[in-house]
């Protein structure tokens, strides 16, 4: 692939930082060599760094892997809603842009505090909001989730029958990653599609390495099934353009990068 592309969901699994058991499962090594090593030839020039529920609050191993990483990768946490202003600012200097709310495995602040954390990282950092959540959950969670000033869903919303759900969802501004087809059940080429009808600018592609508890990890081909749902003028904004905006710009400073 020669255009550039975002990688908008990877996970780095550092053992020289604490993991916590989630389900009894903790996860291999996938250091940030071994995830330069497995993009190669990809094209990937940035991305986001996911906290995973095995991470917990741990926010050493994002600010190691960042600093190796450099400053087209940013961070995604999580984070107790009690955690001060100067430790937000502080992760935000070390290039955190997003806090995720774990909801399908936990690891992460609850839905209970969505709103107020929410709101709070976005006045004070400009930090958007990412949620691992099955789409058939959202139907009672739409007007919350559209409420706030930015959101995203990870791995297409991971069911078929949430995907109308998911699509109302997009109507009114979130944003949807293309991401872990190892995981979901649904045909992601569908899915695109109809996301791409109602809005061009919400899709983002990632490889969700190192796929952890995937039925199968991510394959180069996977990125060929996301080009093979768009038309050739959406491949740029798709790969590239859509992520950029959403992490690498400051919506209170608007061009900023």
């Amino acid at each position: 692939m020669t255009r550039p592309v975002f990688d908008a969901h990877l996970h780095i699994i550092d053992p020289a930082h604490p993991l916590v058991e989630n389900d009894g499962y903790l996860p291999e090594p996938f250091t940030v060599s071994d995830y330069q090593a497995r993009i190669a030839g990809l094209g990937i020039a940035g991305g986001a760094v996911v906290s995973g529920s095995f991470q917990a609050f741990d926010q050493d191993y994002l600010i190691d892997a960042l600093r190796v990483l450099g400053p087209s990768y940013v961070g995604v946490t999580q984070i107790p809603v009690e955690t001060s202003d100067a430790r937000i600012l502080a992760l935000h200097e070390a290039g955190v842009r997003a806090v995720r709310f774990n909801v399908r495995r936990g690891g992460s602040a609850g839905l209970d505090d969505l709103d107020r954390l929410a709101r709070r990282v976005h006045d004070l950092a400009g930090w958007h909001t990412e949620l691992y959540i099955d789409a058939r959950a959202t139907a009672d969670l739409a007007d919350r989730l559209t409420a706030l000033p930015a959101v995203s869903i990870d791995h297409l919303g991971l069911h078929a029958d949430g995907l109308d759900d998911l699509l109302r969802l997009v109507e009114r501004g979130v944003k949807v990653k293309a991401t872990g087809f190892g995981r979901i059940d649904l045909d992601p080429a569908a899915a695109i599609t109809a996301i791409m009808r109602v809005d061009p600018t919400a899709l983002m592609v990632g490889t969700d390495l190192p796929s952890t508890r995937a039925r199968r990890p991510f394959e180069n081909t996977d990125f060929a099934i996301i080009e093979s749902a768009l038309e050739p003028d959406q491949v740029s904004a798709v790969f590239w353009d859509n992520a950029a905006a959403f992490y690498l710009r400051d919506p209170r400073e608007p061009g900023s990068v």
